[in-house]
Formats: structure tokens, sequence, C-alpha cells
């Protein structure tokens, strides 16, 4: 009898483990070709007609760097809600910031306002179950994305990594902050991280808005809509923009190939802030070609405070190719570096949750802003530089020089590169 139980259990945990890392059949498995430049229009057809939703211009954005601008910008819009919030993220915790935005959306449910929150049910385990009972008493509407249930068990592989905050369904919030001390304060330290987050307004805020409600439907069954949620959003600035979004679901390569064309059709510059680097060989082959053009290629990641050890260790295997042919690396030395900004030609800027590796290419649910606007790209250019002069070059002499114990490291966890 216990030969067969056991035997059961084993092929259950093959289900699962086949189920949760399956890939599609239908990748892109070709380099894409540079047919045309960012600055031409064809580009932006390609990005917001065949890519994706429409590129609407007449929106203002605006830069928060770190928890000391971001939180306060974020619970001020959250304090000033007259109908709707809908926030969705995957880190929340307990701590001081997780106290105040449950305070603040409680305050408003309270007052009347429909508040309404997603939050990933793996990124929020650090969450004390006292709080979030207190924001469902409060009146907060609580959804959990993909619970530990029986029923998800073929589709734990897949979280939402979304940071998306709307309120009246006029500003929204994107970027990569989570809710958790570690984001507050100005980066001073290792305990304090650095990042960035953008507040918007004009009428993007609506394609902010369908992002949440994309995962709202998925984990509620219940559709929001109306004038509270969208309401009509007259022009408030003059930068275009549009949010790009991703899951396995639907659309799942297209956050991948969103950044495959971008990357091809850059020819000065290119410079990535990505808190986990790790290339899988198209885009290598991309990046090596942007080299090949001429095109800047500057990348910045973190260097000894990355919070994951497997990632630093799996990321720098596949540095070698792109150190030989002219990508510039850096390591970000004072903190945890966990921005997510790519700056194509001093012209488009994309922030949001999406990760410059597999797993936000394939398995997570992501959303990012694309803003088309040379001026603001300039602006973003100084932020990267700043970051740039906190952090130390890493050659390829310095790659080749790795040790024995580091590359053969490398070669165990090369398995599960896809996952991490």
């Amino acid at each position: 009898m216990w030969p067969v139980i056991i035997a059961v259990l084993v092929t259950l945990v093959l289900v699962l483990v086949v189920t949760n890392w399956r890939q599609s059949d239908h990748e892109i498995d070709q380099k894409v070709a540079h047919l045309y430049e960012l600055a031409d229009p064809q580009y932006e057809r390609v990005m917001g007609v065949l890519m994706g939703p429409a590129i609407v211009p007449g929106n203002r954005v605006t830069a928060l760097c770190n928890g000391d601008e971001i939180f306060p910008s974020m619970l001020e819009a959250i304090g000033g809600a007259q109908c709707t919030i809908t926030f969705g993220t995957y880190i929340y915790w307990s701590g001081d910031i997780g106290r105040r935005f449950a305070d603040a959306l409680v305050e408003r449910a309270r007052a009347g306002v429909k508040v309404h929150v997603v939050l990933d049910w793996l990124g929020s385990t650090k969450m004390d179950a006292s709080l979030l009972d207190e924001l469902t008493r409060g009146g907060v509407e609580v959804e959990r994305f993909h619970p530990l249930r029986w029923y998800n068990l073929g589709r734990m592989n897949n979280r939402t990594h979304r940071k998306l905050l709307v309120v009246d369904g006029r500003v929204g919030f994107t970027g990569g902050v989570g809710i958790a001390d570690q984001w507050m304060g100005h980066a001073q330290d290792p305990d304090h991280w650095r990042d960035i987050h953008f507040r918007v307004d004009g009428p993007v805020v609506a394609q902010f808005q369908s992002a949440f409600m994309d995962n709202w439907i998925k984990t509620s069954g219940a559709l929001l809509h109306g004038e509270k949620y969208f309401p009509r959003l007259a022009p408030t600035g003059t930068q275009r923009a549009h949010v790009f979004v991703a899951s396995p679901a639907g659309g799942k390569t297209s956050m991948h190939l969103m950044y495959l064309l971008s990357i091809a059709a850059a020819t000065h510059s290119m410079d990535l802030e990505a808190s986990y680097f790790l290339p899988d060989p198209l885009m290598i082959k991309a990046l090596v070609a942007a080299r090949a053009r001429g095109v800047r290629v500057r990348i910045l990641v973190p260097d000894k405070h990355l919070d994951s050890e497997t990632v630093r260790v799996a990321s720098k295997r596949e540095w070698g190719p792109l150190l030989q042919h002219g990508v510039e690396i850096y390591e970000y030395e004072p903190t945890m570096l966990h921005c997510k900004m790519l700056i194509l030609d001093r012209h488009m800027v994309s922030v949001g949750s999406t990760n410059f590796d597999l797993r936000s290419f394939a398995l997570n649910e992501e959303a990012s802003l694309n803003v088309y606007d040379t001026e603001f790209a300039e602006r973003m250019t100084q932020v990267f530089a700043e970051d740039l002069r906190q952090a130390k070059p890493y050659t390829y002499a310095t790659w080749q020089q790795r040790s024995r114990k580091q590359r053969i490291e490398e070669v165990i966890v090369r398995p599960i590169q896809s996952q991490l």
C-alpha cells in the first residue's frame, strides 16, 4: 500500500513542477531586426498598434525617488480620494509603512470611498494577519492573488508583480516600490533601498486602471466600471505614454517583445537600471547587436547588497559575451538597487514592475509605463548618471577572474535560472 501512496505523491509533485515550469510552444526565438529608429513614427506605430494599448498624449509624469518622496505622495493621493481607490502590489509587509498605508486606506473606506486592494499571496506572506483583518473590518475589499489552494497549485508559479495605485480614476502611480520599511528613507544606508516610482496625471491613467482591473477580475470575479473608476480625463501635460502589461494568461510574451523591439530600434544609447539582471540568449543577442550598431549600452545592477544571492550567482555567468562586445556594466555600492528603468536614445523611458529576467518576461503579471518625451528622458538620464556616480565598473578582466567556486555555483543554478 505504501509504495502506491508514495508513487502517487511523487507523480503529483512531478505534475506540479512540470505544470508550473512549462513554457508555451510559441516563444520568440529569432533576433528582432533593426528596421527603424526610436524617433521614426513607425516605431510608435508598432508600439501602440501591434504591441499594446495606444500611446496617448496629454499626460504629466512626475518621477519620485526613494521612500521619502514616494510614500508621502502616494499617501497624500489616498487621503484625498473622493470616490475610488484601486491598489495592487506584490510586496506588502507589516511594519511602520504597512501600518500607515492600512490606516489611510481604512480611513477612506469608512468615509464612503470604494477601496479595492489586490495583494499577491506570496509577496504578502510577511503581512501580519491582524493587519489584513484590520483592512477587511474597515471596509476595504482585499483579494489575494493565487493563494495557496488546491485549485491554484497549477498556477503557483504565476505571481502578480504589478505595482499600481489609482485614485478616483485620475491619478496613477507605478514603479518598483513595495510596501515595506526597506523602501523608507532616501537610500541612506544598506537597510534602506534605492528605488524610483512615477506619479501620473492625465488620460493614460485609464490604462493604469485597466491593468488593475485585469488582476481584480481574476481574483474576485467582479467587474468594476462606471464613471467613478473610468472618468473622462482631460489633458494635464505634454507627455505621450502608455501602460504595457504582460500575463501568462494572455499576452505572455508582450513585455519581452516590447523590450526586444525597443532595443532593436535604439541607435545612440541604452541606459538600464536593473535590480535583477538575468538576460536570456535572445536578449544577449539584442544587446550585442545594439553595440554593433554603435549604441552605447550602460547597465547598472546591485553590488553586494543584492537581496538574492542566487540571482547574483546566476546573473554573472551571462556577462562575459556582453562585456567582450563593449557593454558597460556597473555595480551600485551604497545599498540594494531596486530600480527598474530603461532609457533609450534619450527619447523613451520605461519604468514599472518589470525586471530584466525570464520570470518577468514569461511568468509574472507585470505592468510598465512607457513615456515618449525627450525632455523627460533627459531628466531621467540625469537620475541615472547620479546613480552611476555611486557605482563601480565591472570589467571583462574581473569576469575572467571569477573563482572556481563561483563558476561551479553558476553551473549548479543554471537549471533554475528561468525561475529566479
